[in-house]
């Protein structure tokens, strides 16, 4: 027999032991049961075929045996969602293939597992939501996590900034299309972490480094809920298949990136609960953020939020325009157009009264009058001009 697999069925009790006497298992599946007890010491060295080894979302107790011997061939092993207590096993050191590494959602206590980053081959490293502590160290060593696709550290008691030389031996992460689909296991299953080139890190101060802008496969970033201080480094713009950015609940200040509008195939960005403030960028995928993307940065302005910025203008129309001809000249358009419709309104009157009337006398005087006085003034004109 080469394939053990019961996940997903309401299994309990406990490992038996006589699975210690399976010499040629290559995949032993015990996922998404009700399995508990510990795991057997035999578990890591029963088969020297044994590939992959899931033990994942059961009720294992106790901590993982130390005896994953030289030589062995495992690629995954997978104890995620158990009750496991204690550090990581050295002996996982002898995994020379491993690729795979799921230890999250247990309650292990450990530091960082540093020396992780001599294996070679590991693709997948996850610790989350555990009890691990301490500060995360800068190493310069050429193969240090350089095939490393996926780094999830959240819910865990990490101190310390984050250095800059830990990410950049990520070489699977620096170099697009450096993670060929040859190169991942063919037994990962269908689980989140797939297709992705994630990095998820929390508890953690200090700036964002600029050498993370490098990572350029990274597909999902995650570096929420740290105290990660000063501002949003612009190098960011240069990861351009992210396709989520979370930085939100940190104490993050300055203006948002311009460059990071280069990033369109981004679908999520949460910059939300930091003290960001002026205008934020317009184009590409920004234009499809909500305005939850930013909220509680009170110094954040422009689109999509309700605040305008301060040197912000409304577009002028035509009708302001014209408002604006009006008051440098002291009238406008409305004003000649008011005496125009008076003066028509008038000489119709006047015509009408006119032609009802048969040229009315008191009318011809008026005219007549003004007519003689004009001729009177200019006859007295020229009389003074004599003398």
């Amino acid at each position: 027999m080469r394939v053990f697999f019961i996940s997903n069925n309401k299994f309990i009790g406990e490992i038996p032991r006589l699975i210690c006497n399976t010499s040629t298992i290559e995949i032993l599946d015990l996922s998404n049961n009700s399995l508990s007890g510990t795991i057997p010491e035999c578990i890591g060295n029963f088969s020297k075929s044994l590939r992959v080894l899931d033990l994942r979302k059961n009720r294992f107790h106790g901590t993982i045996p130390e005896t994953f011997p030289k030589g062995n061939n495992l690629t995954t092993l997978n104890f995620n969602g158990n009750e496991l207590v204690g550090s990581v096993p050295r002996s996982l050191l002898n995994c020379a293939n491993l690729q795979v590494l799921d230890l999250g959602n247990n309650k292990m206590k450990d530091t960082f597992p540093h020396w992780l980053g001599t294996l070679r081959e590991l693709q997948v490293l996850i610790l989350r939501s555990n009890k691990f502590y301490g500060h995360l160290r800068d190493y310069e060593a050429d193969y240090y996590f350089s095939k490393l696709r996926i780094l999830d550290l959240s819910n865990n008691n990490f101190t310390g900034s984050l250095p800059a030389m830990f990410f950049k031996n990520m070489k699977a992460m620096t170099d697009i299309g450096e993670v060929a689909d040859e190169n991942k296991s063919k037994y990962m299953g269908k689980t989140y972490y797939e297709d992705s080139v994630t990095l998820i890190i929390k508890r953690f101060h200090g700036e964002i480094p600029e050498l993370m802008g490098k990572l350029h496969s990274l597909r999902l970033l995650n570096l929420s809920q740290n105290i990660l201080s000063g501002n949003i480094p612009s190098s960011l713009g240069d990861l351009t298949d992210l396709e989520s950015l979370d930085l939100s609940s940190n104490v993050l200040d300055g203006v948002i990136p311009r460059e990071l509008t280069r990033l369109t195939f981004l679908a999520v960005l949460n910059l939300s609960r930091n003290k960001l403030e002026g205008r934020i960028p317009e184009g590409n995928q920004f234009a499809t953020f909500s305005s939850d993307s930013y909220g509680g940065n009170l110094g954040l302005c422009g689109f999509p939020l309700s605040k305008n910025c301060s040197n912000d203008e409304p577009p002028q129309s035509s009708s302001v325009l014209e408002d604006d001809s009006e008051s440098e000249t002291g009238f406008g358009w409305k004003v000649v157009l008011m005496g125009y419709v008076c003066g028509t309104v008038f000489g119709m009157i006047l015509g009408y009264i006119l032609l009802s009337t048969g040229n009315p006398q008191w009318i011809m005087g008026i005219v007549d009058g003004k007519n003689h006085r004009k001729v009177r003034r200019q006859n007295k004109k020229l009389e003074g001009r004599r003398n």
